[in-house]
């Protein structure tokens, strides 16, 4: 930052700015927590309690760092395994098709049912004959 041009002159009848006092470091509570905290960690003392900024952020990245190993463990799939999976899938979908095949059959009106109960007894008799 560039330095003002009065700060060269030597004019008495200038004022000359001074810095503000900041209330919170002046406090005697503000300087004895920032010497013990000083002196902890002279020691090697951590704070026993963490930020519950720096707790969230330590939960992040092991989270982050979680996904990443389930990420890299899927990549590493083996052919085999790519092969079950689709196959497993295939099962599920021919097993959803049946369930709503059947909730279809059972929701049908009565009349419907009598009607494919006649086809059928009629094919089978055209079967024997």
């Amino acid at each position: 930052m560039a330095e003002p041009d009065y700060a060269e002159d030597d004019n008495p009848e200038l004022i000359r700015p001074q810095k503000l006092v900041n209330p919170v470091k002046t406090s005697r509570n503000h300087q004895d927590l920032h010497r013990e905290l000083l002196m902890n960690q002279k020691r090697g003392l951590a704070p026993q309690n963490k930020p519950e900024l720096q707790k969230v952020m330590e939960k992040r990245k092991r989270d982050q760092v979680i996904k990443q190993k389930e990420e890299e463990a899927q990549k590493k799939k083996s052919d085999l395994e790519i092969e079950l999976l689709k196959r497993q899938q295939k099962l599920e979908q021919l097993e959803l098709e049946k369930q709503k095949l059947q909730e279809e059959q059972e929701n049908a009106p009565e009349f419907v049912k009598v009607k494919g109960n006649l086809r059928r007894t009629g094919q089978e008799a055209a079967q024997e004959s």
